[in-house]
């Protein structure tokens, strides 16, 4: 089929070079958002998916909104069969779903109906979710409400970030796409409707949601720290200071919340419950180190508490 690709950041990468490098599919155009101001040079950086499809030679589109006039003008001329997205980051326009015959099929990290959203996998995570997993679905008006074609499923290991586990869903969810296309093409896979029970939102992330409040249990604050993990990050404050966290690891000894006691064997922060040990953490303008290295430094006086 004669595909054009959406997608915008790392994780839709394993996806579109899936398809790239398919004998039985044609990548003709690549869709991602506008080149960005990013990194510590605050340099206008192409997406990763743009990165990709310039390397290959495919044609990438950048509009700003995906219902400006010559962008439709520019999709139609391509006469896509299909349209895979992966992570684009827009909402499409009736009248641009409407352009390939076999629609837009969306690869979304969660089981649907479950984690409908912006943030499947840093929800699935922050609820304590034993199993996720990828869907692809055809995209309808509605918020990922379209019909399902196939899913597939993953342990969450204890151990998960938000960035580990979608780096493992990117890579499994890309074969379900890519099986998900051949069975379109060759009419042997049908979507089936949504189920109406089960429905759960997964909105976006913003940076106030990886402030730690420590009257909370141990385990919700752990689960909090690995869910905005890369990103926006987990942090504190500490005499003003704002200390960005790693994950943490339970312990089973108590101490009052919110106060931070440096050992031989680490530092551990009292919580709602039992303590915790901090591993890795980052001070402002530094980079991430261990923990205890951090507390050395900072000299902390006995009995300080996060604020």
């Amino acid at each position: 089929m004669r595909l054009v690709f959406a997608g915008t950041p790392e994780p839709a990468v394993p996806s579109l070079r899936r398809l790239i490098e398919s004998e039985r599919h044609e990548v003709v155009g690549v869709v991602t958002r506008p080149d960005a101001v990013a990194g510590r040079g605050r340099k206008i950086t192409r997406s990763p998916i743009g990165q990709l499809a310039d390397e290959h030679g495919i044609p990438v589109f950048t509009p700003r909104k995906p219902s400006e006039p010559e962008f439709i003008a520019q999709l139609t001329e391509l006469a896509p069969d299909c349209c895979p997205v992966v992570a684009y980051g827009a909402l499409l326009p009736e009248t641009v779903l409407a352009i390939p015959r076999h629609g837009w099929i969306n690869l979304h990290f969660s089981l649907l109906p479950a984690w409908r959203g912006a943030a499947p996998v840093q929800s699935a995570l922050l609820a304590g979710d034993e199993y996720t997993g990828a869907s692809t679905f055809l995209i309808e008006k509605g918020l990922d409400t379209g019909p399902v074609f196939g899913t597939m499923t993953e342990k969450v290991a204890v151990t998960d970030t938000a960035g580990t586990l979608l780096e493992r869903l990117a890579e499994s969810g890309s074969h379900l796409l890519e099986s998900t296309l051949d069975g379109l093409e060759d009419g042997t896979v049908q979507a089936v409707p949504q189920p109406l029970d089960g429905i759960s939102y997964a909105p976006k992330v913003e940076p106030e949601a990886g402030r730690i409040r420590w009257d909370q249990p141990a385990l919700a604050i752990s689960r909090r720290i690995r869910a905005v993990t890369p990103a926006p990050g987990a942090w504190t404050e500490i005499d003003g200071k704002r200390l960005k966290l790693g994950p943490v690891e339970l312990v089973e000894e108590t101490l009052p919340p919110r106060t931070i006691d440096v050992r031989k064997s680490g530092v551990f922060i009292g919580t709602a419950t039992t303590a915790v040990r901090l591993t890795q953490v980052q001070p402002q303008g530094k980079r991430m180190m261990p923990a205890l290295d951090w507390a050395r430094g900072a000299r902390l006086e006995p009995g300080t508490v996060t604020e």
